[in-house]
């Protein structure tokens, strides 16, 4: 069993005014993530779910000025970015990079030799890999492009979940892969999302604005974020009341105490 756990995590970003003070993002985060469940966060726009799955990866840009993450109690803010890889956690981007002049089937090899520690035999791997671009309906063709360059939006999120598929990981932090997916492609990335979670037990944090991918991942815990901070918890039935009612309960002032879902005092949360 694997635990990513939370606790009253702060982060900021520089002020792109330099005479100015850090903006602070999050405010306080707590959350706990074990093997095998499925936790969404939803949230409006500039609500800092984005930041929480960056400073979890460990990007340079966010700073953590207080609070901890820990998976399986060792401290993931004293890893390195590729620490944190080798130690079980996967970050699938909003915005996937392209890497020209370095090739899929190149970038795949080298990426799972350092997850596992070891090369992985290539007649293994090449038949692992065929099976799981088969999967994902994505052309052998693909293997040989540079990563990402060129690809549509629907083709770059694919590869995001090849990744995912073949890396392994323990925990997997999905941040708006559903995004500028039509109804095909989140459709085949919906569904090897929950072939990873079938085949691996892993952990799975789901980062989205919309209702539509969970008609097809499932979530047993839902947690709405506004403001840097968690203000509200509940299953499944609180992602359709998002659906039907939008976030106006929860972003005008503190959100109204109720029995489903379960919605957290701001002190509660605040942290500082």
């Amino acid at each position: 069993m694997t635990t990513l756990e939370i606790k009253d995590l702060h982060v900021e970003v520089a002020n792109p005014d330099e005479t100015a003070e850090p903006i602070k993002i999050l405010k306080g985060v707590n959350l706990t993530i074990k093997s095998g469940e499925t936790h969404a966060i939803m949230g409006p726009n500039g609500s800092g779910k984005s930041t929480l799955s960056y400073a979890i990866a460990g990007h340079p840009k966010y700073t953590v000025t207080s609070g901890s993450i820990t998976l399986d109690g060792e401290d993931v803010l004293a890893m390195s970015v590729d620490e944190r890889a080798r130690a079980g956690l996967f970050l699938a981007m909003q915005y996937p990079v392209e890497v020209p002049g370095v090739s899929m089937s190149n970038f795949l090899r080298t990426a799972a030799t350092a997850v596992r520690g070891e090369a992985p035999k290539l007649r293994t791997w090449v038949k692992e890999v065929k099976e799981s671009m088969n999967e994902l309906e994505i052309d052998a063709a693909f293997a040989e492009r540079s990563v990402n360059e060129g690809f549509s939006g629907g083709e770059k999120k694919r590869h995001e979940i090849l990744q995912l598929g073949l890396l392994k990981p323990k925990i997997a932090i999905l941040d708006e892969t559903d995004s500028g997916l039509d109804v095909d492609a989140l459709r085949i990335v919906s569904e090897g999302v929950n072939r990873y979670m079938d085949r691996e037990h892993g952990g799975v944090l789901l980062i989205t604005h919309y209702t539509r991918i969970l008609r097809y991942i499932q979530p047993e815990f839902v947690h709405v974020f506004v403001g840097g901070r968690i203000v509200a918890e509940g299953g499944a039935e609180l992602a359709e009341e998002l659906d039907a009612n939008g976030y106006v309960r929860f972003t005008q002032g503190s959100p109204t105490p109720s029995a489903s879902p379960t919605a957290i005092p701001q002190s509660a949360t605040a942290g500082a």
